[in-house]
């Protein structure tokens, strides 16, 4: 089956075509369309899954351009990381689909809403399978794409599409990195095949400081598709799309796509001790960073961003000290507790239509389904055994814990503690205690069966999928995605764990035990916390200010940059211009060479010529990024039939 895999991208793709074209009663189920259309492909993934654990592999390659004496192929492949990844993908599109027939009936573009996250899921389909750093970059591109559609869904709020443009913005900066290392590797090797660059870095082609400077580069992209420090600043702010597309962003697309690059790259990255350490110091500084955030925020959905972003440090943490394992494993994990929790999160939205936690509260009496699957996934990723997180969790610890850095491992550990923290403070304020608004609180109710099925299968998994990777069962998910790099790349080998396993316990067990005393027990008041604290209350409440740094270095610092530019223009360029012509006026004035009527004559038309010109291109510049798109392409168009013609 695994020569078929292909299909599992494909299916996404003709649902969104026929979505797009469809006439009539089709146009109308264009919901039902994508939804058969992201089972059918998570049917065939599975099944590619299940051959490719059998041993099997498939890849398939075609020449796809020429320039010059240069020939770029373009290709699939699947092996164990792909299949894998092939799988959650598709499953956590799937529940997103069937989750939305609720959440966003009667929308005003519910039609176009499910055509994008077919668009979705297909452009991350694909960047799992290609085969080379080309294709990956063109998906990569599509993914940034389609998130940003999705985050602005509700465009005619300002704040919408302020946060859509945020993330395009901030995640362009790390893809320009991640191009230039693209071309690094090529202008090297005149390839952008995974398999041929691997090959040729372990066998000595590239140097040490070419390998660490294109992976660097690589990891520029990384951190803006993850939202590492310090390109994380749009990811709160995509909340501002429909939860559900939440889920899919933090669980198993957009966010997912950073770390699948380093974990693909990882021949590459694990011949740089160099970068390495910086995927690792990046990763810990992150989960900590990120967690200080979330322990004060009031918005359901905010505490689980910068959940995320912290969970996304502990990936990375786990790749830059040495684990393919423990970065892909929590990668896979997350991706079923994270997308749990968001989706509890959006069945909390709907039924007391607020996002903010202070008026919430005594919610489980009336929505016992979604609080205990909410559970099931707060307790997953504090790390409580024997739930998924736990064991992933553990592996990102046991990492750190071998590393030459212990500073790391303390780092990750105090993560582990604020991240029981936060959870169970959100957990209680919005399911337990006395509801703190009566009418939102009567009125709660469960969603129907469509809200309800894929929180139960997501709970499923959020329990259970750690299994995969237990000790108990000999760790099966080491040895399947040891698979997925060349012979004689450096792998972190499984180990007695019990230390470290013991230390992680206690830090979440601490975390639950603080929180539920605190919010539940009133051990202290809340109230005298935040006076004893309010400075630091102040700076992680206003998120260490980074958004206010950016605002004033990029925002202003181009707005003050451009009047710069502008005064320069006017008062300069146009002043020098003036004042030759003055000159050359009063020149001819005293020279008598000319009448006052001819030389009035010469400057009003002149005059008259240059205001004409002005108003010709002020017409071309309309504004409008379509126009602009169109005038390029038709000038490309003209241009290659130009070198057509000649040749």
């Amino acid at each position: 089956m695994a020569q078929w895999a292909w299909l599992v991208a494909l299916f996404p793709l003709l649902a969104f075509a026929l979505m797009e074209v469809a006439p009539g009663r089709l146009r109308l189920r264009r919901d039902t369309l994508g939804t058969v259309a992201v089972a059918a492909s998570f049917v065939v993934s599975l099944a590619v899954l299940v051959d490719v654990w059998a041993g099997a592999r498939a890849a398939a390659s075609w020449q796809w351009a020429q320039v010059g004496p240069v020939q770029i192929p373009m290709g699939w492949q699947v092996d164990p990381l792909s299949a894998v990844m092939l799988v959650v993908v598709n499953l956590v599109s799937l529940m997103v689909h069937v989750f939305s027939l609720s959440y966003m009936e009667g929308d005003v573009r519910y039609g176009r809403y499910y055509a994008i996250l077919s668009l979705f899921t297909f452009s991350m389909l694909g960047l799992l399978l290609v085969d080379n750093f080309l294709g990956l970059f063109i998906f990569w591109e599509l993914v940034g794409l389609c998130s940003f559609v999705l985050i602005g869904h509700w465009y005619e709020e300002k704040a919408n599409s302020n946060a859509a443009m945020k993330a395009f913005l901030t995640t362009r900066v790390g893809d320009v990195a991640m191009l230039i290392g693209i071309l690094v590797l090529f202008a090297h090797l005149g390839t952008l095949k995974y398999g041929d660059i691997w090959s040729a870095a372990q066998s000595g082609q590239l140097s040490l400081d070419v390998i660490t400077t294109a992976s660097l580069l690589l990891f520029g992209g990384a951190i803006g598709k993850s939202a590492q420090f310090p390109l994380h600043v749009w990811l709160p702010d995509a909340m501002a799309g429909p939860t559900p597309v939440s889920a899919l962003i933090h669980a198993a697309t957009m966010v997912a796509a950073g770390v699948y690059l380093v974990a693909r790259a990882f021949p590459l990255f694990s011949l740089s001790p160099t970068a390495l350490y910086w995927v690792a110091v990046t990763g810990g500084f992150t989960a900590i960073f990120a967690a200080t955030i979330a322990v004060v925020q009031d918005d359901i959905k905010k505490v689980l961003a910068y959940s995320t972003i912290s969970q996304l440090g502990y990936m990375f943490l786990g790749l830059g000290a040495g684990s393919l394992v423990a970065g892909s494993f929590h990668l896979v994990t997350q991706a079923f507790f994270k997308s749990l929790l968001f989706l509890a999160a959006g069945s909390v939205i709907h039924a007391v239509h607020t996002q903010n936690l202070h008026e919430m509260g005594g919610l489980y009496p009336r929505m016992k389904w979604t609080a205990w699957t909410w559970m099931i996934g707060a307790l997953s990723m504090a790390g409580i055994p024997p739930l998924a997180g736990f064991w992933s969790k553990d592996e990102v610890l046991l990492a750190a814990y071998r590393s030459p850095y212990p500073i790391l491992f303390w780092l990750a550990l105090v993560a582990a503690f604020l991240t029981a923290f936060y959870i169970t403070r959100a957990t209680w304020l919005a399911f337990f205690g006395t509801a703190r608004d009566e009418q939102r609180a009567r009125h709660a109710h469960e969603s129907g069966w469509r809200m309800q099925l894929p929180l139960g299968v997501l709970a499923l998994l959020a329990a259970g999928a750690g299994l995969l990777g237990a000790s108990w069962f000999g760790h099966p998910f080491t040895h399947f995605i040891a698979g997925s790099v060349p012979a004689g790349t450096h792998l972190a080998e499984p180990e007695p764990a019990g230390l470290v396993q013991g230390l992680a316990l206690l830090a979440a067990v601490a975390g639950i035990a603080v929180a539920g005393g605190i919010y539940g027990g009133g051990w202290v008041s809340r109230a005298s916390l935040i006076r004893a604290g309010r400075p630091l209350y102040v700076l992680l409440k206003r998120k260490y200010f980074v958004d206010e740094l950016y605002g004033w270095v990029f925002v202003k610092g181009t707005v003050a940059l451009s009047w710069l530019t502008g005064a320069f223009d006017r008062y300069i360029v146009d002043g020098i211009v003036n004042a030759v012509g003055w000159l050359g006026v009063q020149l001819a004035y005293a020279t008598g060479d000319f009448d006052q009527a001819v030389i009035d004559g010469a400057v009003n038309g002149v005059g008259q010529a240059v205001e004409g010109g002005g108003r010709l291109l002020r017409r071309a510049q309309t504004g409008y990024v379509s126009t602009y798109l169109v005038t390029l392409a038709t000038a490309v168009v003209a241009v290659l039939i130009l070198l057509v013609l000649r040749r």
